[in-house]
């Protein structure tokens, strides 16, 4: 028979579980710790404590317990395993937690960041999932636009002789504003100079010889001689008879 759990108090007490990996959507701010204590670079990772994106199993927590700074660099790189590090400070607005998995004193892999902004903690989402989120938005407006497109292509397509005659006449009365037109041009023209230039055409595959000027307008001079009627001579072809005569 399986023995009972033993009760909460007897033994050490269980360690909480590790913050999970996705937490993009939950923001933690406690202010009464903001209102008691300055938040700096020195207390900055005790208040990143409170949150639960805190993992209890750092190695910054070990420092901790022994009364050591918990950002102390000379202590965490002769130590393995995961850890938290100030990478960025604008104090008091901005600082940003690196959470990285050290091998040994120079090999680490970062795996998360967090930054606190004005006293509220957020985690930074993952750059893979900013682009898929950004691709996912662009395909949905492309998509829109192209259905907008296609309904107004069915309107031009479907209207009558006189909806065709009232857009003829709204447009007469639409007058155009030729300030804005030029405007548009020299922002498109703007635009147009700080592209870089076009590349070179690719080169031709091996054994391939391009045509010269020469051959590629041969066709085109043989159909204006085929369409072309012959010169007739006014003299020799129109016969004895409508030959003038000279008295």
């Amino acid at each position: 028979m399986a023995l009972p759990p033993p009760p909460p108090g007897d033994g050490a007490a269980a360690l909480p579980p590790p913050p999970g990996t996705d937490m993009t959507g939950i923001c933690f701010r406690d202010q009464l710790w903001l209102n008691t204590y300055p938040l700096d670079r020195n207390l900055v990772f005790d208040y990143f404590a409170l949150s639960p994106f805190y993992d209890i199993t750092c190695n910054n927590e070990s420092l901790r317990s022994r009364q050591i700074h918990p950002l102390d660099m000379s202590q965490l790189m002769m130590m393995t395993g995961m850890e938290y590090v100030l990478s960025e400070v604008m104090e008091p607005h901005l600082f940003v937690m690196r959470k990285q998995r050290r091998s040994n004193s120079d090999k680490v892999e970062h795996l998360l960041a967090y930054y606190i902004l004005d006293g509220s903690i957020y985690q930074a989402p993952l750059l893979g999932n900013v682009f898929a989120s950004r691709i996912s938005r662009t395909m949905h407006h492309i998509s829109k636009a192209f259905s907008i497109a296609c309904s107004k292509l069915e309107k031009i397509g479907n209207e009558t002789e006189s909806d065709a005659a009232a857009s003829e006449s709204k447009t007469q009365k639409e007058a155009v504003d030729f300030k804005e037109l030029i405007r548009i041009d020299k922002i498109l023209m703007t635009l147009q100079k700080k592209l870089p230039p076009a590349p070179p055409p690719p080169p031709y595959p091996e054994g391939y010889v391009p045509p010269s000027a020469s051959e590629e307008k041969a066709p085109d001079d043989l159909l204006a001689s085929e369409a072309l009627p012959p010169v007739i001579d006014p003299i020799i072809d129109q016969g004895p008879a409508k030959r003038p005569r000279f008295q």
